[in-house]
């Protein structure tokens, strides 16, 4: 049964944090995971505690090949996929497998912030790539990759969010995912494709996936669990070519311990059998619609004019441009002496950029306190 939090109204003393991207513990299915958890003890017994497969568990593999299938209309090839911790540890993975310090990889500017520390971890160079109102500018990223080329740089892999975009909420337009699909061909450019949000669209589904549209071709794709059951599962998935996946499994860390989190995996395995997935999306695509619309509404209502955003169709996150004599991450302070938190543009840039920008998540907080929230951003602005 899903839990359900008390209303909350905020008082003058409580932080109002629109920072974390966090699903709503109400609405995570704990009833539903504990009953997976002991139907995957009592039919697997102490198989269910042991190591597992360096890919993972087959009957969970089934279950994502079949649901991807079902959803766009290609099944990936059983080779082309693994069980992962999340994006997160995929991401360092490819890093740790595919890199060398020093080596460059493109990102999409702005771009996942958290992302951009795991490549910082490994010393990678991190070359920006712009974005308009139709995405990534992939004629930009075919000139500067041919430029680097020229140079004699290595350049790894693109990082992009297509669906869905951390932090601007914006998806690659359908024309610009084909050309940039075709300019890896092409040249032989490495994307990985975060797609965290696509199963929590709102209004419409996404535009197809970069790697629907090239299967088996240069596109890793990684998918999660975190946004759409539980960030506690650290739980998500990889495609790519059979050799990428192999050079992965062949790493010392599935060799010396086995398959990826594989008790937890079981348990996502039982509980997608038995608790119904669709109707489980659908639940959460409703109640994170109707908090989206609550908070577009009170920025309507309590912003000041000159400020601008656009309608986020999935995701979590609200991307709000100010005016061009403000710097969010100055304002930050002062904010937070008003009450309310919001993580800064500049975050979600590789190099300079982001200063007129906010990004506000809207999956974490209740109607009441969004609506307190923005009101005190607003005084803020005004001050």
């Amino acid at each position: 049964m899903m839990q359900h939090s008390t209303p909350h109204v905020p008082t003058a003393a409580d932080m109002i944090e629109f920072s974390p991207g966090h699903p709503d513990p109400a609405l995570l299915p704990v009833a539903g995971m504990g009953r997976a958890a002991m139907e995957t003890v009592q039919q697997a017994g102490p198989l269910a505690l042991m190591y597992g497969a360096e890919r993972g568990p087959a009957a969970l593999l089934d279950q994502l090949r079949t649901h991807i299938g079902q959803q766009e209309g290609t099944m990936p090839p059983g080779d082309c996929m693994m069980i992962t911790g999340g994006i997160s540890q995929a991401l360092d993975m490819l890093c740790a497998r595919l890199t060398r310090r020093g080596d460059i990889v493109l990102v999409e500017s702005p771009t996942y912030h958290l992302a951009l520390h795991i490549f910082r971890d490994y010393g990678l160079t991190l070359a920006p790539i712009p974005v308009d109102d139709q995405g990534l500018r992939v004629d930009m990223v075919e000139n500067v990759y041919k430029t680097l080329q020229l140079q004699g740089q290595q350049v790894r892999f693109l990082y992009t969010i297509p669906t869905f975009n951390n932090p601007t909420g914006m998806n690659l337009a359908p024309e610009r995912r084909s050309d940039l699909v075709a300019l890896a061909q092409r040249t032989g450019l490495l994307i990985i494709e975060d797609d965290a949000y696509r199963e929590l669209w709102y209004d419409a589904p996404p535009p197809p996936s970069l790697w629907q549209l090239a299967p088996v071709g240069p596109v890793i794709r990684l998918g999660s669990f975190t946004k759409v059951l539980a960030p506690g599962l650290r739980l998500g998935w990889m495609l790519a070519t059979p050799a990428i996946v192999q050079r992965c499994l062949n790493s010392g860390l599935l060799n010396s311990g086995g398959g990826i989190n594989h008790f937890t995996a079981q348990v996502v395995s039982t509980f997608l059998a038995q608790e119904g997935f669709d109707a489980h999306l659908t639940m959460l695509r409703d109640a994170y619609h109707r908090r989206r619309d609550i908070l577009l509404a009170a920025l309507a209502r309590y912003l000041p004019n000159d400020c601008t955003w656009r309608t986020p169709m999935g995701g979590f996150f609200v991307w709000i441009r100010l005016p061009t004599h403000y710097d969010t991450a100055r304002l930050l302070p002062t904010s937070h002496a008003a009450g309310v938190g919001f993580v800064p543009g500049h975050c979600f840039y590789s190099g300079s950029g982001g200063e007129r920008y906010l990004r506000l998540s809207f999956s974490l907080l209740t109607p009441e306190v969004m609506e307190e929230g923005v009101r005190r951003l607003s005084n803020v602005l005004l001050r």
